[in-house]
């Protein structure tokens, strides 16, 4: 395997769609969520099939599990808390953006 890249451990828990795993499905969609605490911001890992994002399909799994799974990950090494990238194929280039805000519910 390559050099480890990602400021996270080999072994931080991500969030990864189960299919993913399960029936070998590409991934498609990369989230790095800007958390609030002091740590790195989490990750999240989604298929190509977009008909099953839903929170019973989603599984925990260390990074170094997807980054075997899928080595073009270590291109995302360095994708900043508060990003998101995604593909339009397996062999596609991944592309890159900020992810807008979840809008607060201050008024309830």
């Amino acid at each position: 395997m390559e050099e480890w890249k990602f400021a996270d451990p080999p072994n931080v828990a991500v969030l990864s769609d189960r299919s993913i795993f399960e029936r070998g499905d590409w991934i498609a969609y990369v989230l790095h969520e800007d958390d609030d605490d002091d740590e790195g911001g989490s990750w999240q890992f989604y298929s190509s099939d977009t008909r099953d994002w839903d929170k019973r399909d989603i599984m925990l799994v260390g990074l170094q599990e997807v980054v075997q799974r899928d080595g073009s990950i270590l291109a995302l090494a360095d994708l900043p808390k508060g990003w998101h990238a995604w593909r339009n194929s397996k062999s596609s280039p991944w592309q890159r953006a900020k992810s807008r805000p979840v809008p607060s519910n201050d008024n309830e």
